[in-house]
């Protein structure tokens, strides 16, 4: 026998149910889950703004052109008030003004080195600095330019020294010649600039004295004759310059040497060499020409003449006029 089991069975309650439930959604449709990861993929557009701001040119200006741009316009607005401007320039004036008074900046005194006494006083007097002063107040160009004006002056170098010392370095020209024209006498250098005034002969003995017009153009070749007539130095009085192109060496007893105009030195050498030999220059001679290449030619004095035409048996007559 089977047991009897005691069952329950609702079929219209469950036919409801079943009706009422919503339909399955479809499978394309599904929702996604919602612990699912988004696509980390960027946009394009995000993906060129991030490749745009890894470029050096963009980083450079993002990183000192933008704050410096900022910091221009700042400064440009700020400025843009004429009364902050005026102050702003009364300020660092004042400011400058103050730097420039302090006293390691102050030049109280002058020094002058490489010239003479009689110079140092005149480059002094051509400072027109008064001392004590700044330093930033002195223009050392304009002072160079004043102190190289001197004739005595060849060049100058200036300085301001710890201490308050303007230090002047002088460049002295050096007299090697007496230059004589109308006006008096002068010494010169070697490249005939003039050096000073001089007012004799005995001031300077041991100076060549050279004359005439364009002497001072060719001062070399002069102290080239001088030297080169060093024999005769105990009787040369001086080279006299004619037609600015040649040289006349004058001697003692009125003798004059006619040098030629090319190789003056070479032509004075071979007079040399013949007094050497002949003793031409203690004879009674007025002038020896040397301006022919072939041989020198020879003037006589009026006594010298004469007694050589007497030794020639020739008749001589004397003018008392």
């Amino acid at each position: 026998m089977q047991p009897l089991i005691a069952t329950r069975s609702f079929p219209r309650a469950t036919q409801a149910a079943a009706s009422l439930a919503p339909a399955p959604m479809p499978r394309a449709a599904a929702q996604p889950a919602r612990g699912a990861k988004r696509d980390p993929a960027p946009s394009k557009w995000s993906y060129r703004k991030q490749r745009m701001l890894l470029t050096p040119h963009v980083r450079l200006f993002l990183r000192a052109g933008l704050p410096v741009l900022a910091l221009v316009a700042g400064v440009a607005i700020w400025l843009g008030d004429d009364a902050r401007r005026a102050a702003l320039a009364t300020e660092l004036a004042t400011l400058r003004a103050e730097f420039e008074a302090r006293p390691e900046f102050r030049v109280s005194l002058a020094r002058v080195e490489g010239a003479s006494a009689p110079l140092a006083e005149a480059v002094r007097a051509r400072l027109q600095l008064p001392l004590p002063m700044s330093s930033f107040d002195i223009d050392l160009a304009a002072v160079r330019a004043r102190i190289e004006e001197l004739d005595a002056v060849l060049s100058a170098d200036l300085m301001v020294r710890s201490g308050g010392v303007l230090e002047i370095v002088v460049t002295e020209r050096l007299p090697v010649a007496i230059w004589r024209t109308e006006t008096g006498l002068t010494l010169v250098d070697e490249t005939g600039q003039r050096v000073a005034g001089l007012l004799s002969r005995a001031d300077q003995p041991d100076l060549p004295l050279i004359a005439g017009d364009g002497a001072d153009r060719a001062v070399s070749e002069a102290l080239a004759l001088t030297a080169a007539a060093e024999p005769l130095a105990h009787r040369i009085r001086g080279l006299v310059r004619i037609g600015e192109r040649r040289w006349d060496l004058v001697l003692d007893r009125n003798q004059r040497v006619l040098l030629p105009e090319d190789n003056p030195v070479q032509a004075l050498e071979r007079l040399l060499a013949l007094d050497q030999v002949q003793d031409v220059m203690n004879r009674d001679i007025l002038t020896v020409d040397l301006r022919s290449d072939h041989r020198p030619t020879l003037r006589l004095t009026p006594n010298a003449l004469a007694e050589l035409r007497r030794a020639q048996g020739l008749d001589t007559v004397e003018n008392a006029l």
